[in-house]
């Protein structure tokens, strides 16, 4: 069956669309037909990979989905392209739960082509994110080790909840992931700590460190991995590939 991974957080500026790049661009380097699915409408995760947003966005157009997956340079990697179109993101924000529904069952019918999907959400709890959230198999969320990384945590985990609680869903809480991780800091000793004593083992043991490759790749439209394979960023995004990929 199809992994669906959902990278969401309420939070912005916490990694969240770097790590479903390069954790995409990782499984797919281990052969696994993979599938990066951009629903921020910021549509970094499609610039990232140096692609260009669509002119409207596939979800809320009548052809079939799969005519959107578009090829990348990656090998065994395909990108479904967010869309900046002011009347797209309005009408995929302002979804009503029935709307959200329907749009869910639309993105995972046409997923079952591939081994992983990863889709990358806006740092909201809007209909967007709970549309990703009612399409996906579990959950990955990256948590910033900064003072407010538990900020607003107890809102994502209850709309996660409202939505393992529905009699259709599949959805499991795949981990939490600790970013920007600065092992210098006593600050980030800190975080990791209390996060690891409140969440105990669904909290990866791999974290992501700073690492300036990992904010350059983007800008080369690469992952990290093939922008800099030698980097901290690189290894620790192929640590969380193995890592992941063990939690099944």
């Amino acid at each position: 069956m199809t992994r669906v991974i959902c990278v969401a957080n309420q939070k912005g500026g916490v990694g969240k669309t770097t790590t479903a790049l390069n954790l995409a661009c990782a499984v797919a380097m281990t052969g696994r037909k993979t599938l990066l699915v951009d629903l921020d409408p910021q549509c970094n995760a499609t610039t990232g990979l140096g692609m260009q947003p669509s002119e409207r966005h596939a979800l809320v157009e009548s052809k079939p989905l799969r005519e959107s997956f578009a090829e990348t340079n990656q090998p065994n990697l395909w990108l479904l392209p967010g869309a900046r179109s002011f009347e797209d993101v309005d009408a995929l924000a302002n979804s009503s739960d029935t709307r959200s529904l329907m749009l869910a069952t639309h993105l995972s019918g046409s997923l079952g082509s591939f081994d992983a999907v990863l889709i990358d959400c806006p740092p909201s709890l809007g209909a967007l994110t709970r549309t990703a959230l009612a399409s996906a198999s579990e959950v990955l969320m990256p948590i910033q080790c900064e003072y407010f990384a538990m900020e607003g945590l107890t809102q994502m985990i209850e709309v996660i909840r409202q939505v393992i609680g529905r009699s259709n869903s599949r959805l499991e809480f795949g981990g939490i992931l600790l970013t920007m991780h600065d092992a210098a800091l006593e600050l980030t000793a800190e975080v990791d700590r209390d996060v690891r004593d409140f969440f105990g083992e669904i909290v990866y043991q791999t974290v992501i460190p700073r690492d300036v490759a990992v904010s350059e790749a983007p800008s080369h439209g690469r992952s990290v991995i093939d922008y800099a394979p030698r980097s901290r960023g690189a290894r620790a995004y192929v640590e969380l590939c193995q890592e992941v990929l063990e939690r099944v």
